[in-house]
């Protein structure tokens, strides 16, 4: 006889969900291939959530609130399951981040997490973390959904021309990449700006950092080192954080050319190219 495997619903929200959705299941008369079948996924699948060995995706929770009549239980569950997969360390930030009004980042070496495509979150991500890498690229992803609210909060990046040149999970993911930047270009409320090597010493060079503001709240300064991030609502770090940032808007490239040089970049670094031979080279 199979051994099935006990969860304990109050361990965290991914054993809830994973729980609730065995009960419903069972409730409804049907085996994990059953299921399977129903939401277009394996039965091995579903299994695998229901013991937490996967992390569900929105897609999955809609298509499963659909077939287990369960109006929307999973569908509303599956974000904080999500915003669960984040380090812990991280998870008071992702909260802030989502109540902003006002984004401004300055990022020096990769792109900024709400920018990034999933097949480059995975590639940096992956650098460092192997065991559950499927629910930080779901985590990450949940957290851009800020950008889609009725009422987005109004950001403004500043990337480093470094960050266009240093390669991230290969060509094609960083052509994508760029080419998800130039995009990002048709909402009014976004804008991006890059930082050429040619502007030199600048503010930026202590390293990356992000600044929330917020409608009636104090202002936010969060900075990461290797081992966790740091908030302060402290005025002079937010004072400091303002100036710098100010400069380096000063420094980079107008919004124009900033989409100009990422356009090139994605072209001239990342865009098929001819060997000695005459072959085409992804």
């Amino acid at each position: 006889m199979a051994h099935i495997r006990q969860l304990d619903p109050s361990a965290s929200p991914l054993d809830y969900y994973g729980a609730e959705l065995r009960r419903q299941r069972e409730a409804a008369g049907l085996r994990l291939a059953d299921l399977g079948r129903i939401v277009f996924c394996t039965g091995s699948l579903v299994g695998q959530i229901e013991t937490t060995l996967k992390v569900p995706t929105r897609d999955f929770s809609a298509r499963v609130d659909a077939a287990l009549n369960t109006d929307g239980v999973f569908s509303r569950l599956v974000g904080l399951v999500l915003r669960s997969q984040l380090p812990s360390w991280f998870q008071p930030y992702a909260e802030m981040e989502a109540k902003a009004s006002y984004i401004s980042a300055f990022e020096a070496q990769v792109v900024y997490g709400l920018l990034q495509t999933p097949e480059y979150a995975r590639a940096a991500l992956a650098v460092r973390e192997d065991n559950d890498l499927d629910g930080l690229v779901a985590a990450r992803l949940e957290r851009q959904r800020i950008l889609d609210k009725e009422n987005p909060p109004l950001m403004w990046v500043v990337l480093s021309e470094a960050v266009l040149r240093q390669q991230v999970g290969g060509r094609d993911v960083m052509r994508g990449q760029l080419a998800h930047l130039l995009e990002l270009r048709d909402r009014e409320w976004l804008r991006v700006q890059i930082l050429p090597f040619e502007a030199g010493a600048h503010a930026g060079l202590p390293g990356s950092y992000t600044m929330l503001r917020f409608d009636g709240d104090p202002d936010i300064v969060y900075t990461e080192d290797f081992v966790q991030g740091h908030m302060t609502a402290n005025p002079q770090a937010v004072k400091e954080g303002s100036l710098r940032y100010a400069l380096m808007q000063a420094a980079a490239l107008s919004v124009e050319e900033s989409a100009e040089l990422i356009a090139r970049v994605m072209e001239e670094r990342y865009g098929h190219q001819a060997d000695p031979g005459g072959l085409a080279l992804a």
